[in-house]
C-alpha cells in the first residue's frame, strides 16, 4: 500500500498548494466568490462537472449500480438532465444578473423582500449537502488508513476548508479542475474497463445475474419520477450549482460549457452503473450496496492504480464539499448576516469593476474567509454526529425543492408573480416538506410530492389575490436579465428601487 499512500498523499498536498496559489489571487469579492465572472469554456465545464458529481454520484452510484443494476443510472442520470436544462435554457439569463446568491436573484425579481427567508431555507441545503460530502471521507480514509470515522472526517474535511478558506472560489477552481481530471482518469478509464474485465465481460454479467438488472426502468418508475423531482429541479435552483454559473466569462460559456458537463455526468452516470454491476457478480453477498466501491478498488486494481482511483473518489467527495461550503458561507453572510445588520444592497457586484480596491475589497474578502472558516467548523462538527447520508441528502433536497423551486421558476417564467406570493410559497413549501418527513418518513416520496403542490398552489393564489409587482421593479428585473445593467433593482427591504447602470464589461 505504500506506492497508494505516497499516490494519496502526493494529491492531498497539491490541493494545499492550488488553495495557497488561489489566495494571491482572490483580491475582491468578485474573485473570491465568484472567480472574477471570468472563467472561459474548459475550466467552466470541469469545475461544473467536479462539483455536481461528488461521493453520492460516485460511491453511491456504484451502490445503486451493485442493487438495480443499469437502471441505478438514474439518480445521476437526472442529475445530468437537470444540468442540461439548468445550461440551455436559464444560465445565460441567470449569469447576466450579476449577482452573488439565488436569494439576491429573489430580491431583484420581486423588490427586495425575498431575502432572509429564502436564505434560511438555501443556508440549511447548502450545510447538509456540504454535511453529506464530508461524512463521505470516513469510507474513504477508511479503505486508505483504517482510520477512525471522527478522524476521517476531521482531516478530510480540513484540508478542504483549508484551500476553500484560503482563495475561495479561484482556489476551489483550481482543485476541482484537478480533481475532474482525476475522476475522469481513476472512474471512466481505469476503474470501469477493469471492473468490466474482473468480472467476465458483459456477456458473463448477463448470464450471472437476473435479467432486471439490464432492465433501464429496474429501479421503479416512481423512484425515477422522484429523482427527477428532487436531482433534475434541485440542479435548476441550488446555490452550489448557480454560483458556478456565476463564475463563467460570458453567456456562450455558461450554456455551451455547462452541456458539456451535463452531458459528461450522463456518461458517469452510466459507468457508475456498470461498475456496480461487475460488483454484483464479484461479491454478490456484501452487508451494503454502498461498500461496492470500496470492496472492488481495494481488492481488484493493482498497485498504485489503487491509489488513482481513490484519490479520484476523493476528489469527488472534496469537489461538491469544496462547492457547498462557499456556498453556504456566502448565503449566511451576504443574505442571513448582512441583512438581518442592514449591510446589503441586494443585486449589487460590492465593487466588482469599480476600480476603488483597498480597504474595502480587502474588509469583504476577510470577512467572506471568516464565514467559510465558521461554516466550515460547523460542517465538520455536524458531519460527526451524523451518520446517514442519504438521509441528510434527502433533507436537503427536499427544503431546497419543496421551498424554492415554485419562487424561482416562477419569478423566471411568470411575470405575475409577486413578493407576497413568493414568501408564502417559500414558508408554505418549507414547513410542508419538514412535517411530511417527520409524518410520512425522512426517505419517504410524499413530502417532496405534496410539499411541491402545496407551494405551487399557494404561490398562484396569493400572486393573483396581491397587487402585481411594481413596474419599476420587473423593468429594472428585465434590463439586468438582458445584460443592460448591474446595478441593484431593489436596494432596501421595502421595495424602494433604483436606477439601473451600465453592466460591467
Amino acid at each position: 500500500m505504500a506506492v497508494d499512500y505516497t499516490v494519496i498523499v502526493v494529491y492531498l498536498a497539491g490541493m494545499l498548494a492550488m488553495g495557497w496559489w488561489g489566495m494571491r489571487r482572490a483580491k475582491s469579492k468578485s474573485d473570491f466568490l465568484v472567480a472574477g465572472r471570468r472563467l472561459g469554456p474548459t475550466m467552466y465545464s470541469g469545475t461544473m462537472a467536479a462539483i455536481v458529481l461528488g461521493g453520492a454520484s460516485t460511491i453511491g452510484g456504484v451502490g445503486l449500480g451493485y442493487q438495480y443494476g443499469l437502471s441505478g443510472a438514474w439518480m445521476v442520470f437526472t442529475i445530468g438532465l437537470g444540468l442540461l436544462a439548468l445550461s440551455l435554457f436559464f444560465s445565460a439569463r441567470i449569469a447576466r444578473l450579476k449577482v452573488y446568491t439565488v436569494s439576491e436573484m429573489l430580491d431583484l425579481r420581486y423588490g427586495g423582500r425575498a431575502g432572509v427567508i429564502s436564505g434560511l431555507v438555501m443556508w440549511a441545503y447548502t450545510l447538509m449537502l456540504a454535511v453529506t460530502s464530508t461524512i463521505a471521507y470516513a469510507t474513504i480514509f477508511d479503505v486508505l488508513f483504517d482510520m477512525n470515522r471522527t478522524i476521517a472526517i476531521v482531516l478530510g474535511g480540513s484540508i478542504v476548508v483549508a484551500y476553500s478558506t484560503l482563495g475561495g472560489m479561484w482556489s476551489i477552481t483550481l482543485t476541482d479542475m484537478v480533481q475532474f481530471v482525476v475522476k475522469t482518469i481513476g472512474v471512466l478509464l481505469l476503474l470501469l474497463p477493469i471492473a468490466v474485465v474482473k468480472a467476465g465481460g458483459f456477456s458473463e454479467m448477463k448470464a450471472q445475474l437476473p435479467t432486471e438488472y439490464f432492465d433501464p426502468l429496474g429501479i421503479g418508475g416512481e423512484t425515477i419520477f422522484t429523482y427527477v423531482l428532487i436531482y433534475t429541479f434541485g440542479m435548476l435552483i441550488g446555490q452550489d450549482i448557480w454560483q458556478r454559473v456565476f463564475t463563467a466569462g460570458s453567456d456562450r460559456t455558461a450554456k455551451w460549457g455547462g452541456t458539456v458537463a451535463g452531458t459528461y455526468c450522463l456518461v458517469y452516470a452510466l459507468a457508475g452503473a456498470v461498475i456496480g454491476t461487475a460488483a454484483k457478480v464479484l461479491y454478490p453477498k456484501l452487508a451494503s450496496p454502498d461498500d461496492a466501491f470500496a470492496t472492488i478498488v481495494k481488492d481488484e486494481l493493482p498497485v498504485g492504480v489503487r491509489g488513482l482511483v481513490l484519490a479520484a473518489a476523493l476528489a469527488a467527495v472534496m469537489s461538491t464539499s469544496s462547492g457547498a461550503l462557499i456556498a453556504c458561507a456566502t448565503v449566511a453572510n451576504n443574505d442571513i448576516w448582512s441583512r438581518l445588520r442592514g449591510a446589503v444592497r441586494p443585486g449589487s457586484d460590492g465593487g466588482e469593476g469599480s476600480g476603488d480596491g483597498g480597504a474595502k475589497d480587502h474588509d469583504e474578502v476577510r470577512g467572506n474567509r471568516i464565514f467559510i472558516l465558521v461554516m466550515g467548523i460547523a460542517v465538520i462538527c455536524t458531519a460527526i454526529v451524523l451518520n446517514n447520508v442519504v438521509e441528510a441528502l434527502t433533507v436537503a433536497y427536499n427544503l431546497l425543492v419543496g421551498g424554492l423551486l415554485v419562487p424561482i421558476l416562477g419569478g423566471l417564467l411568470w411575470k405575475r408573480g409577486t413578493a407576497q406570493g413568493a414568501l408564502a410559497a417559500v414558508a408554505v413549501g418549507g414547513l410542508a416538506v419538514v412535517g411530511l418527513m417527520a409524518t410520512y418518513g425522512i426517505l419517504a416520496n410524499e413530502p417532496i410530492y405534496y410539499g411541491l403542490l402545496a407551494s405551487l398552489a399557494v404561490y398562484v393564489i396569493v400572486s393573483l389575490a396581491t397587487p402585481a409587482t411594481d413596474a419599476a421593479v420587473l423593468a429594472a428585473w428585465r434590463e439586468r436579465l438582458a445584460g443592460r445593467g448591474s446595478g441593484p433593482a431593489a436596494d432596501s427591504a421595502d421595495g424602494t428601487t433604483s436606477g439601473t447602470v451600465p453592466a460591467h464589461q
